[in-house]
């Protein structure tokens, strides 16, 4: 007589990574990605906003002596201040950039994968407004910079750290072999042995 139990559903199965069933964990995910995203918009946004209100346009001002420092510009281009030339192309490339972000989103599963998500989509959109809403005018504003350490020739801004801790978390997951639903790829030689010491333990059983 068959075995009348249903089939378990692969993609229902419990995640460790998650904690619950992957289908029950997304939701919870994607609130992560979202509260991400808008925490690192509100975060760039106001303190662009209190830059400008407060610095005069060049002016520097030490924070941590050499360490840190306030250096208030208006970046045409890039993060980073690279391609001056070309601000509309970059608001393009940036608008392009969130809406794949978005329909990206539908296939994560992981809180980590969250984070990674929601910084690189805020820090993105946290640039695109500057483009889109400052001077001299819509879809080639300027972006507000204001950071500089000694590390780096470039003055950046709470977007761009967004967004280098996004890809940074994103090398991370990927040498670790963390899938987007949260699960951890096993090398082929080791599922290999798997497979081969599940064959044995059968041979032995009959």
């Amino acid at each position: 007589m068959a075995d009348s139990t249903p089939a378990e559903n692969p993609s229902e199965e419990t995640n460790p990574a998650l904690g619950s069933g992957t289908s029950r964990a997304r939701p919870r995910v994607l609130v992560v990605l979202i509260a991400v995203a808008l925490a690192s918009v509100a975060i760039d946004q106001i303190s662009k906003f209190l830059v400008v209100q407060n610095l005069e346009l060049g002016e520097v001002v030490p924070v941590l002596g050499d360490l840190l420092q306030f250096h208030f510009v208006k970046n045409p281009g890039a993060a980073f201040s690279i391609g001056n030339a070309y601000t509309w192309i970059f608001a393009i490339l940036a608008s392009a950039v969130t809406v794949v972000i978005i329909w990206f989103s539908r296939r994560i599963r992981s809180f980590a994968w969250a984070w990674v998500f929601g910084l690189l989509l805020g820090g993105t959109v946290g640039n695109l407004a500057d483009r889109l809403f400052r001077e001299p005018g819509f879809g080639v504003g300027h972006v507000i910079d204001f950071l500089t350490i000694p590390l780096l020739p470039a003055i950046f801004n709470l977007a761009d750290v967004s967004i280098t801790a996004a890809m940074v978390l994103f090398l991370i997951l990927t040498i670790r072999g963390i899938g987007l639903d949260g699960t951890k790829a096993v090398p082929a030689k080791k599922a290999d042995g798997a497979d081969n010491a599940d064959a044995a333990v059968a041979r032995d059983e009959n």
